[in-house]
Parts: structure tokens; C-alpha cells; sequence
């Protein structure tokens, strides 16, 4: 197969400019071999797991594939620096996250040789983590699922081309090789997809989730702030009109039960869920409304995404979900993306004269 060698996989060392984004709950070892064997990079989601946990799911990945492969962590975590400690004594080659992480933690992460790549969601904010020494940036625009902006992919990633020089992964809308072509066009190093890698045979989600999934269209999903306080964009359902006719009395209840489930099932302290929710205040700016809400999001998702309950949970999702209607192998996925991204591009060459 054709190769298309771009800054990311020089930088990562994968052969294919294709990232599966760390979604929680749905990025689990299986899904992240199987992506890192097809040539992609592959990406745990640690925030849904505690630290045993993600040393389990590293552990199990390594035995799954040698290929390179990334932990997505969440920078105002409390245990975030034990987390880094941890992928750098695995030697994992990525560490992405979602908020920025602090500047020492970027600089003892390059140290030790792991990749540093931070999703951003603005101009200002890559420029900001460039400068703190990120290795790259993934930027999604707002057809994205699962928290989002208001900034189409189309717009937002040449904004983030301009103000930076280390490399851009575009997300947010892309599911083919028809996108991967366009945003190599753009200076994007590669796509990264969340939505997409749901949708193949080695995502753990269940069947019936899957399917809901595939009968939706482009119309089917709805950008909420009464899941947990911020955009966060997922499929319409019967909770999720719920929730957005619901008052914030009634919402606010709801998050503050859900923290008690979270905190049950992952064995952490009301007094480590208190700094958390202090570092999310100060770090995003948040209302104490929103913190608290914030507490819907890991069981809502876990209700549908794990559990399989539709009706007690949400479904975060991409608009590209109304684009899908297969479930192929991350082989599958890969191999037809970047096939599919080459013919396109050697055509586009065509057009010389």
C-alpha cells in the first residue's frame, strides 16, 4: 500500500497520518491495538480509569501490539503528575490531553522522549502550548463529538496553521479518505476521528449502541449544555430532550447523585472529587454550577457507551455519524482511508497543466 508520510508519523513513528482519539469508556486496549497494528495511532483514554486501572490497560495494550501508541490523561487531574510518571516509566510513546497540561509537565514528558500532543480548540490556545513545548497539536472543530466549539473544522484549522509551526492534527468531521486529503491540503499533518473508530468491529461499545448509531443522519445530534454545564455534543435522544427541558435545580440534583456513583466506582475520596472540581473551577473558568454538572458526564456516558442503557444514558457522537453505515476492522478503516486519500491526492495532481 501507498504510504503517505507527513510530520505526525515522522514525529510518532506510525505509518499512517490516522489518529483514534481517547475517547472515555470506548478507548480501551483492545481498540487501541488493534488501531496501532492497522498503522494508526491509537489512543487510551485514562480519565475513566483509575490509576490501576490504566496501568492494567497500558500493560494489556503492550501485550496486544509492539506499534507506538498514546494515553490521553487529564491535566487537572489530581494524580495527573503520578499518571506521567507512569507513562514514562512504560515508555509510552504519546501523552495527549485534553486541557494543557502545566509547562514542567510538558518539559519532564519531552525529557524522558514521550511525544507531548494537547487537544486546543483555538488559535491562542496551540500558540500557548507551542510555546510551552508541545510536540504537536490536535485541533477539532465543531463538528466534533463530546465536548466542543462553536468553530467549524474548516475554519478553526487554518486559524491554528497560521499561528503555530509544530504540527496540526485537524479532528472534528472527518471519517474518510476524501477528508484525510482535504486537510493534508489545509498543512494538516493528519485526522484524528473519535466517531468513526466507535463504529468498528473491535470498539467494546455494544452491538445495539452501535446500531443505534448507524440508523441516525447529519440532523440527529444536538449540542447540549445540560449534560454537564459546557457544549458537549451528542446524539438526540429521549434523556437528552429530557435534560434539555429540564430546570437547573432538577440537572443539578441529578449531577450531584452521579458524583456519588462515580465516586463509588472508582474508589475515589469526596476529598480528591473536591480538588478535582477545584482545579476544573479555576482551570476552565467554570461556574460552581458547572463543576458540579461536570459530575453527569463519566456515568452518563458510561450508562450508554458500556452499559448498553439508551434510555439512562448519553451518547456523545460527531455530526459524521449521519455519514456512517458500516462497522469495518480499524484495518479495514485504515487501509481504505489512507487508499482512498492517495488515489485523491495523485488526481488532484492531475489538475496541473
Amino acid at each position: 500500500m501507498s504510504a503517505l508520510v507527513t510530520p505526525l508519523t515522522e514525529l510518532v513513528g506510525v505509518r499512517h497520518p490516522v489518529v483514534q482519539t481517547g475517547m472515555g469508556w470506548v478507548a480501551g486496549p483492545r481498540l487501541v491495538a488493534a488501531t496501532a497494528e492497522a498503522g494508526g495511532l491509537g489512543i487510551l483514554a485514562s480519565a475513566t480509569m483509575t490509576y490501576a486501572e490504566l496501568e492494567t490497560a497500558i500493560a494489556k495494550t503492550k501485550t496486544l501490539t509492539a506499534n507506538p501508541f498514546g494515553v490521553n490523561i487529564r491535566a487537572d487531574a489530581t494524580d495527573a503528575p503520578q499518571r506521567i510518571d507512569l507513562l514514562i516509566r512504560e515508555q509510552v510513546r504519546v501523552a495527549s490531553f485534553a486541557l494543557a497540561p502545566k509547562q514542567d509537565l510538558i518539559e519532564k514528558l519531552k525529557a524522558a522522549g514521550v511525544v507531548v500532543i494537547p487537544s486546543i480548540g483555538a488559535a491562542k490556545h496551540a500558540k500557548k502550548v507551542a510555546a510551552w513545548g508541545a510536540d504537536a497539536v490536535i485541533v477539532q472543530g465543531g463538528e466534533g463529538g463530546g465536548h466542543t466549539g462553536p468553530v467549524a473544522t474548516t475554519l478553526l484549522l487554518p486559524s491554528v496553521l497560521d499561528a503555530v509551526e509544530i504540527p496540526v492534527v485537524a479532528a472534528g468531521g472527518f471519517f474518510d479518505g476524501r477528508g484525510l486529503a482535504a486537510a493534508l491540503a489545509y498543512g494538516a499533518a493528519g485526522v484524528a476521528m473519535g466517531t468513526r473508530f466507535l463504529l468498528t468491529k473491535e470498539s467494546t461499545v455494544p452491538d445495539s449502541v452501535k446500531q443505534e448509531y448507524l440508523s441516525r443522519g447529519l440532523n440527529d445530534t444536538t449540542v447540549s449544555f445540560k449534560v454537564d454545564g459546557m457544549p458537549h455534543r451528542v446524539l438526540n435522544t429521549e434523556l437528552v430532550e429530557r435534560l434539555e427541558h429540564s430546570g437547573n435545580a432538577r440537572g443539578l440534583a441529578a449531577a450531584v447523585g452521579n458524583a456519588a456513583k462515580f465516586k463509588k466506582m472508582t474508589g475515589m475520596k469526596w476529598s480528591t472529587l473536591v480538588r478535582d472540581g477545584l482545579t476544573m473551577r479555576k482551570g476552565k473558568e467554570l461556574t460552581w454550577s458547572q463543576v458540579i454538572m461536570a459530575a453527569n458526564t463519566p456515568m452518563l456516558l458510561r450508562a450508554g457507551l458500556v452499559e448498553g442503557n439508551t434510555h439512562a444514558g448519553v451518547l456523545a457522537s460527531g455530526q459524521v455519524v449521519g455519514m456512517l453505515d458500516d462497522l469495518p476492522s480499524c484495518k479495514e478503516l485504515i487501509d481504505g482511508i489512507i487508499a482512498d486519500a492517495v488515489e485523491r491526492i495523485e488526481a488532484m495532481g492531475k489538475l496541473r497543466g
